[in-house]
């Protein structure tokens, strides 16, 4: 799995000119899944995820996760996050799972979410054409791919 997470002050998703998701402070994140992804990938990176201490304290620095600062979570799915541009200038996403594999998996991340922070996670349509509108807090943008833990 691979995600970018964004730190926002508020975030949104729309489809077909309706706004299906909106989150206030807290995090965006772009949720990757192919096919060597499992559900031990998404508990592992759900979990890193909330407790990315990228928030900040009184002092200003970051030293708060998600949990502490008990910000929104928006997840949404984007199967480009694994396109490959290595030949030519039409990439390729032969890495991205197929639905079939993905969505259980985009499912039980956004679950496992919703389990850690006792709370509703705001969700993307999964496969649809959506609009991610948000306001990038810092900014900071962070990327975490499970099969490169570093």
């Amino acid at each position: 799995m691979r995600a970018v997470i964004q730190r926002v002050s508020k975030a949104s998703v729309t489809v077909d000119g309706e706004v299906i998701s909106r989150i206030g402070t807290g995090l965006l994140v772009l949720l990757g899944v192919e096919d060597a992804d499992t559900p031990e990938d998404a508990d592992w990176l759900v979990r890193k995820i909330i407790q990315l201490r990228i928030f900040a304290d009184e002092q200003g620095l970051m030293n708060k996760s998600l949990q502490d600062v008990h910000g929104d979570l928006l997840v949404v799915s984007q199967f480009t996050l694994f396109a490959s541009t290595k030949k030519g200038n039409r990439p390729s996403f032969i890495r991205s799972a197929r639905p079939d594999h993905a969505i259980p998996l985009y499912e039980e991340f956004v679950q496992l979410a919703e389990s850690l922070l006792g709370r509703q996670v705001a969700t993307g349509s999964f496969g649809a054409m959506m609009e991610v509108d948000l306001v990038n807090s810092g900014p900071v943008t962070i990327t975490i791919d499970t099969k490169n833990k570093e």
